[in-house]
């Protein structure tokens, strides 16, 4: 395959595209069709594969979509297998590929391009990297939507088909990359909660058990509360401070993900003399265990970081007495199912969806001797930097196919066709 830089240039609805590309508003019906979703009534939903998949707009889009759950016996709009699939209520211009066909709820647009003049694929990846177009022709305030008649309006540009078919190809390679690695994720990822299993639970080398009120474990191990093995345990601001431009991070439960403290683009921040209101009596130092107790509850991950920062309530904060608990072991057992059970347990007593400072001190987690809670996290770790070296190349694909994309689909850069 041979690409070539293009030098000739036209300006057009979507910004400069090559002389000999055509533009296309979506609503042109010699280069596709639009069929806005309509819900059917309640009484013909069903859970037993009765009819057809019902897809609404609020659900999980990705490049595959999950396995439907809801069916409906009497659908009113019908989206084909390979039309593009847009949400047109919050969240606004996520696209799909539909995988079947399937009933659309009021949330979903179905656009159906002609084969003859336009590649699904083409269609799909262009609005994937446009999306934002639409929300920006979105309305409402608190409820954001867009109007079939401003998706019809909506201009996408349209090269022959035999390039638009070269662009999906290079692109397609990419996407294959991304599902291979996406494949290994997961593999390792079973993996990995496989061994937890089998670690958390059976331990290294041993023959003998024991049963406790958290199952069965080595019989030299021990059975304690989290407060019998930390020095303290507390949760952050209850009372949070207000907020400035650029300070100190004040973190919450949001920043917790994957085992990592990340940071992220709505993070707030708080002034010096406030981070010391909070911390009169402490600080957050390097291998202090973090979990988050409201809202999204029983992510963890151990302290890192090089900078200081402080939390809201939805982040507990666990300092581990080192000569009883390797923190990085702490951290694993919170991600354990048995330990997720217990926590989860509690969440459900409060009317908030949260855990309190008490339930906290009083969670019960199983302690091996020192040194081979030192192997189990040895063991553990290996794989977690497995998973993230994977997501790292993963990220890495997808900036590439996102370069890729912006070249391609504006005609800079073109693919050479016979």
């Amino acid at each position: 395959m041979m690409f070539y830089k293009e030098t000739g240039f036209q300006d057009s609805p979507v910004g400069k595209i090559p002389g000999d590309w055509d533009v296309r508003e979506l609503g042109d019906e010699s280069i596709a069709n639009i069929i806005a979703g309509q819900s059917p009534p309640s009484s013909t939903y069903n859970k037993e594969n009765v009819g057809l998949p019902f897809l609404q707009g609020k659900m999980e889009f990705g490049e595959m979509f999950p396995s439907p759950t809801t069916y409906c016996s009497e659908p009113i709009k019908v989206a084909k297998k390979d039309d593009i699939l847009l949400s047109v209520r919050a969240p606004v211009g996520d696209v799909n590929v539909a995988p079947f066909d399937c009933c659309i709820g009021r949330g979903l647009a179905a656009i159906r391009a002609k084969v003859d003049r336009l590649s699904h694929m083409f269609l799909f990846y262009y609005l994937k990297h446009e999306g934002k177009r639409f929300e920006a022709l979105s309305t409402g305030s608190t409820f954001k939507a867009i109007r079939i008649h401003e998706i019809e309006r909506f201009s996408i540009p349209v090269p022959s088909l035999a390039e638009q078919r070269a662009i999906v190809g290079v692109l397609g390679v990419v996407d294959s990359a991304v599902g291979l690695v996406d494949r290994v994720i997961a593999k390792t990822e079973r993996l990995k909660k496989g061994l937890m299993q089998q670690l958390l639970t059976r331990g290294i080398g041993h023959t003998e058990y024991k049963q406790t009120p958290i199952g069965t474990i080595p019989k030299e191990w021990q059975v304690t509360t989290t407060n019998d093995v930390t020095l303290f345990i507390k949760d952050g601001t209850h009372t949070p401070p207000k907020r400035i431009e650029k300070g100190i991070p004040l973190f919450s439960a949001q920043n917790i993900v994957d085992g990592k403290i990340v940071r992220t683009n709505e993070d707030t921040y708080i002034t010096e003399d406030d981070y010391w209101k909070i911390h009169t009596k402490y600080e957050l130092q390097k291998n202090d265990v973090l979990l988050t107790i409201v809202g999204t509850i029983g992510n963890s991950a151990v302290v890192d970081v090089d900078y200081r920062f402080t939390l809201q309530r939805s982040v507990a904060i666990f300092r581990p007495d080192t000569s009883k608990l390797e923190p990085r072991f702490l951290h694993h057992v919170f991600q354990s199912q048995s330990f997720k059970r217990q926590l989860l347990g509690h969440s459900k007593l409060t009317t908030q969806g949260g855990v309190y400072l008490k339930e906290l001190s009083s969670l019960m987690i199983p302690v091996p001797p020192l040194q081979e809670q030192l192997k189990i996290t040895d063991i553990l770790s290996t794989v977690d930097k497995k998973i993230e070296l994977e997501k790292e190349e993963r990220a890495r694909l997808e900036r590439v196919k996102r370069s890729l994309m912006d070249l391609l689909l504006t005609g800079k850069i073109r693919v050479k066709v016979d």
